[in-house]
């Protein structure tokens, strides 16, 4: 029988560049935890998936900033590095908690066994009695013998008998005269008491990474990026693109750099997978359509960014729920959500809100965009999304789950569970990694039936074989949700082998299901309340007239030297570098949400002052300085080695 319809996993992986710049709280650390808990683990699900026969399908996107750190040999030498801390630091914890029970069985048996027993004392007659009959037993035994060793003794004992009395009250008196002069001693600090399930759970952790290692060295050879690139060639994923530093496309202000953001993400991909990306996330899904600029002094019309696209030969994009049904923000683009953009701290005086009428479309379908007829939009479903974006209904909230926030204050281990939706960190109990398979299955279970209810729904109302499109930040499962990894492997294998629907890639959807219609979508985000809000509200707005100076800038630069070699066109290349650096919309994302604020701006700040250096000495062409910038410059930031610095040459109005 025919399939009643698809369903793929949408997932966004990404990180800001940080390579070189700092570790714990902010910086390399960011690569390491996602690679260990998100990406390795997600790279050993769809592997075993494989080994049992099951053919899983998804579609992910790994920016290409993200690719360039993983590919990079120091951030993996520093990823090697960082699992054995994680190893120490969990085998120290072994240790600790091994002495304190040691220590508290030995005071636990010092308390139940017996007091020694003492030997009675003597009297004088007692005593002479004994020697007595041991002198006769000696006697008629050894003959004429010396005085026994012990004839002393009963003159001495005597002695003492005689002068006890005398010698008790000299002690007393020493001990009244001493009574004032030596402190009371000390009570004895309570002894910590044992933690075996503490203990236990450090070991597991220790055996834990230690399987992460194992994967990262022996399953993958070191190799994150070519791991996944193998799962493309054999057909079970589908790699999608992004923009090069994940830079917000609708607020730049020249055409030149959205073209060089796709451009230069295109060539990244080609170097890194060996062929061409068909599909792209924008960045936080943000769109930006054609429009009329008010100074047309220089273009009549602004290209919408799929007319971008399309001339880099990418057919496929995603947005936001209400982009296309209408109506109000749902929960990604309201706030209400798990994971990093559920923890935005300030609360402006006018927030911005949209509300779109309703449209009457589905996100079941893709649309062609504006005049294209060539690129389409796929929206994020919501339903399906919901289970597990959201703060509230999401299976990730489960009692039973790893808790995310609290950690160990020695090792930094997650030792606790989520105990309850209200229980304070300080309350939580501890994990039990043996209590989550039911709810892992019965997790997927739910899903997966949701999955089959909405294809049957929608099969059964409209006749038509539509695709849901789940979509995530990669970085969600394993890091934010511990087991997520493990529940999506069971939704993949449940789904594989379910009669009623396909899973698929974005792509392949794309090609085997062609679009009817064409939509003209608003300019939106996925931010909160689906504006660019996150990005640009007060705390941010300053960035960006740096940000299109940088931008108009560099054009001029690219005009004064359209034609260059040798010293000159690295530095111009560094240059470009830096520019994709200082756009990345990291920088305003992070200090709104007040996750990293200082780090953000300090960030940022780099990336400009690097630009404007090497701007600075190229219009001065002064070689010897742009050769010192460029070298100092490039052994912090060296991504896109192959960059061309044309990219950013002006082209307003023009896509291509």
């Amino acid at each position: 029988m025919p399939k009643q319809g698809a369903f793929t996993f949408v997932l966004h992986s990404h990180l800001p560049y940080c390579r070189k710049a700092g570790r714990w709280p902010h910086g390399e650390e960011w690569l390491h935890e996602a690679a260990s808990e998100t990406y390795i683990p997600l790279l050993n699900a769809l592997t075993d998936l494989i080994n049992d026969g099951v053919t899983p399908r998804l579609t992910i996107g790994i920016t290409p900033i993200l690719t360039e750190q993983l590919a990079d040999p120091t951030i993996l030498h520093n990823f090697e590095e960082y699992l054995d801390e994680k190893i120490v630091a969990a085998q120290a914890d072994i240790d600790r908690l091994a002495d304190v029970q040691a220590v508290w069985e030995a005071a636990q048996r010092a308390e139940t066994e017996p007091e020694p027993q003492s030997t009675p004392l003597l009297s004088s007659e007692e005593l002479e009695s004994l020697i007595t009959k041991n002198d006769a037993l000696l006697s008629s035994t050894a003959g004429d013998s010396p005085a026994p060793l012990h004839a002393g003794l009963l003159s001495a004992t005597t002695v003492a008998s005689a002068d006890v009395a005398e010698i008790d009250e000299a002690v007393d008196a020493d001990a009244e005269a001493e009574l004032d002069l030596e402190p009371e001693p000390e009570e004895p600090a309570p002894l910590e008491q044992p933690d075996p399930h503490k203990a236990y759970l450090a070991q597991w952790y220790r055996d834990w990474y230690s399987m992460i290692k194992r994967s990262f060295i022996e399953r993958y050879n070191r190799d994150i990026v070519g791991a996944f690139r193998q799962l493309q060639d054999a057909g079970y994923i589908e790699i999608i693109t992004c923009g090069a530093t994940h830079g917000y496309l609708p607020l730049v202000s020249r055409d030149s750099t959205i073209y060089a953001q796709i451009a230069v993400a295109v060539q990244s991909y080609e170097r890194h997978y060996g062929r061409k990306p068909k599909a792209i996330w924008l960045p936080e899904c943000a769109y930006r359509p054609a429009y009329y600029p008010e100074d047309r002094s220089e273009t009549e019309r602004k290209p919408g960014v799929e007319e971008f696209l399309e001339a880099q030969g990418i057919e496929c994009f995603f947005v936001e729920t209400t982009t296309i049904e209408g109506g109000a923000p749902l929960d990604k683009a309201e706030g209400k959500i798990l994971g990093p953009y559920g923890d935005t701290l300030r609360k402006y005086v006018v927030p911005v809100t949209r509300e779109v009428p309703p449209t009457g479309n589905s996100t079941l379908q893709p649309y062609l965009v504006g005049l294209s007829d060539k690129v389409a939009a796929i929206g994020r479903h919501h339903k399906t999304g919901l289970q597990v974006w959201s703060a509230e209904w999401g299976y990730p909230g489960d009692a039973n789950y790893r808790e995310f926030h609290r950690k160990d204050s020695e090792s930094g281990m997650q030792y606790w569970r989520i105990t309850g939706p209200k229980v304070d960190l300080g309350f939580k109990d501890y994990y039990h990694p043996d209590w989550i398979n039911d709810k892992i299955h019965a997790h997927a279970d739910h899903f997966t039936n949701l999955v089959h209810q909405v294809i049957s729904e929608y099969r059964g109302q409209t006749g038509r074989y539509g695709l849901i499109s789940s979509n995530y930040d990669t970085e969600l499962f394993g890091h934010w949700w511990f087991e997520g990894v493990d529940w999506m492997r069971e939704v993949l294998r449940r789904l594989a082998a379910n009669p009623d629907i396909d899973l698929t890639t974005a792509s392949e959807y794309i090609a085997n299901n062609p679009p009817r219609e064409s939509l003209n979508l608003p300019e939106s985000s996925w931010g909160s309340n689906g504006t660019h809000q996150t990005w640009l509200n007060p705390e941010t707005e300053w960035m960006w007239p740096i940000i299109h100076a940088a931008e108009k800038r560099m054009e001029g630069l690219v005009a004064a030297y359209p034609q260059t070699d040798g010293d000159l066109a690295a530095a111009l290349a560094q240059t470009a570098r830096e520019l994709l650096l200082l756009q990345s919309s990291d920088w305003p994302f992070l200090v709104t949400t007040g996750q990293a604020q200082d780090y953000a701006t300090k960030r940022f700040n780099e990336h400009v002052e690097r630009f404007s250096q090497l701007a600075d000495a190229i219009e001065a062409n002064d070689l010897g300085l742009m050769r010192e910038l460029t070298a100092s410059f490039n052994d912090l930031d060296n991504p896109f080695p192959t960059i061309d610095y044309h990219v950013f040459a002006a082209r307003e109005g023009l896509v291509a």
